[in-house]
């Protein structure tokens, strides 16, 4: 569980094919554009005060590499950004090898964060928790009726997310980034007391995500003692402001 005092906002910016977008419950199919330039979300969250951004590189995460490159570029034009404004960026999507992890963390990337191959391939996470310290390497673990997905939400596990949860925190991981699917871009709240118990079932420090729409959203996951949020859809649709939200810290 987490101290209100390190409590922390992450505006999310998803890259698909360059460009900045939101999906809903994760469907490729269900997508808006909301900018065409990863740096342009990314210089309108700094200077509205953000102190880390959440970036994913979607067609990384959905294993599509040709679409992949353009989404690094992005992260290329970002991460200069965020060091002016003395910021910090987490990045995820398709980082499946200790080589791919220690070239985001090489390039600026403040914490690196494993998705799919945290959950096939455990030794992947136990290396790069040992080489890189857990103050730099995430998991970003998503789930639909508690039951935890690959391959950008595209295939169930097998697995219970508390169970891959509490795997994670013996193999000495803090940091997790939770997301009900189900919520993802939808604005229907977050489900913060999945979070909260997941937090609680592991001692992990979660980070809550999927279905932010309001201030009140923010202060139920900063009073269950969650270690921070991410908003997506709200923010770029103005149904949040960040300055605002960003007040409550």
């Amino acid at each position: 569980m987490n101290t209100e005092n390190s409590f922390e906002i992450y505006p999310a910016i998803d890259l698909r094919q360059g460009q900045v977008v939101r999906l809903v419950q994760g469907d490729p199919q269900r997508q808006t554009v909301y900018a065409q330039e990863g740096s342009q979300a990314a210089l309108r969250w700094l200077q509205a005060g953000a102190r880390w951004l959440h970036v994913v590189n979607l067609d990384g995460a959905f294993e599509n590499e040709a679409a992949s490159v353009r989404n690094r570029r992005a992260v290329d034009s970002i991460l200069p950004l965020a060091a002016r404004f003395g910021a910090q960026v987490q990045l995820g999507g398709g980082l499946r090898t200790l080589q791919a992890v220690e070239d985001a963390l090489s390039a600026g990337v403040s914490r690196a964060v494993l998705g799919t191959a945290a959950i096939t391939d455990p030794q992947l996470v136990a290396s790069a928790l040992q080489r890189f310290g857990g103050e730099r390497v995430a998991v970003a673990l998503d789930a639909r009726q508690g039951q935890a997905l690959l391959r950008g939400w595209q295939s169930e596990s097998g697995l219970q997310a508390h169970e891959v949860a509490q795997r994670l925190a013996k193999q000495g991981l803090r940091t997790l980034i939770y997301t009900d699917v189900a919520r993802d871009g939808t604005g229907a709240g977050v489900n913060w007391p999945a979070a909260q118990q997941l937090a609680q079932a592991s001692g992990l420090q979660v980070i809550a995500s999927g279905g932010v729409n309001s201030l009140e959203d923010i202060r139920q996951v900063r009073q269950a003692g969650l270690a921070g949020v991410v908003i997506g859809r709200a923010l770029y649709q103005g149904r949040l402001c960040l300055e605002e939200a960003l007040s409550i810290l």
